[in-house]
């Protein structure tokens, strides 16, 4: 495990789970796609997928999507990974408020279910949005991303005007938008990687606040001791204060000035005093 020239706080805790992280790519995809023969070409992400599905086979299983959900947050994320959420003075000071407006959480991308512990923190099993790399949804994970709110990043220029156009009545709905800056998942890393600017963009379009939120790690004490590995750690998602674009500014600055805010939040929330990655990856 290599993390180059991280330094944390006293106290928090690193993990160690056999991985060795790139230090030279932090968009490296470290997990494969599992798809089955009978699985492949299930859907095309191009322009022919339901990127806004209204239909009523997706309105009724809504209804085993929730209890999906409810069974994932409840069993896998608060047994398994121990989930516990620090920041909910800040969820109720702002729920209200955000509540007619929306907003844009973005988390670091760290366990397989890490959005849906964002998700029951801010609305509680409520419908969300969440953009996904397109090819799991060819996996054999695909119903419960679908049901999670999970919607494919087309792989066409129709797809992505189709996409487009789904987000603009998923906007209009007031629907919450979940999104990984990081883009890729790297199961219980530690430090937080450089920021992709799709999910400022996005906010800054529909005049959403940014909402950071990290997930740390604890050791594996106790009663969690039987619902995993030893070296699998604990988890504890931080909530941080939202932060909102100025539309009077210029947009680039604005977008830049947000994700460097967001990711100085999500660094300082997580216990590090030198993070080895900068906050933007475009740059």
């Amino acid at each position: 495990m290599e993390y180059g020239t991280l330094k944390v706080k006293d106290g928090v805790y690193i993990p160690d789970i056999g991985i060795d992280y790139p230090t030279d790519n932090p968009y490296k995809r470290l997990l494969n796609v599992e798809v089955e023969d009978s699985t492949k070409g299930r859907f095309q992400f191009d322009e022919t997928y339901p990127y806004l599905d209204d239909s009523w086979r997706f309105k009724l299983n809504c209804i085993g999507g929730f209890i999906v959900k409810w069974l994932l947050v409840a069993i896998h994320n608060r047994c398994h990974f121990g989930l516990k959420i620090e920041g909910k003075d800040i969820i109720r000071k702002y729920k209200k408020e955000l509540a007619d407006k929306g907003a844009m959480c973005i988390c670091n991308h760290v366990f397989v279910f890490d959005a849906l512990g964002v998700n029951a923190a801010w609305q509680r099993y409520k419908q969300v949005r969440i953009p996904m790399f397109a090819k799991h949804f060819n996996g054999r994970a695909w119903w419960i991303l679908w049901q999670a709110g999970g919607i494919p990043i087309p792989e066409t220029r129709e797809g992505i005007r189709k996409f487009n156009e789904a987000f603009d009545e998923f906007n209009r709905r007031k629907l919450w938008f979940i999104i990984f800056p990081e883009t890729v998942r790297w199961n219980m890393y530690v430090p937080i990687r450089p920021f992709k600017r799709g999910a400022f963009s996005m906010a800054y379009k529909y005049d959403r606040p940014i909402i950071p939120n990290v997930y740390t790690f604890r050791e594996r004490k106790g009663i969690y001791r039987l619902f995993g590995k030893k070296n699998s750690p604990c988890v504890t998602l931080h909530v941080g204060e939202p932060i909102f674009f100025d539309k009077t500014k210029n947009r680039k600055e604005e977008l830049d000035r947000v994700c460097q805010e967001a990711h100085a939040a999500m660094v300082r929330m997580a216990g590090i005093e030198t993070n080895p990655w900068p906050a933007n990856g475009e740059q």
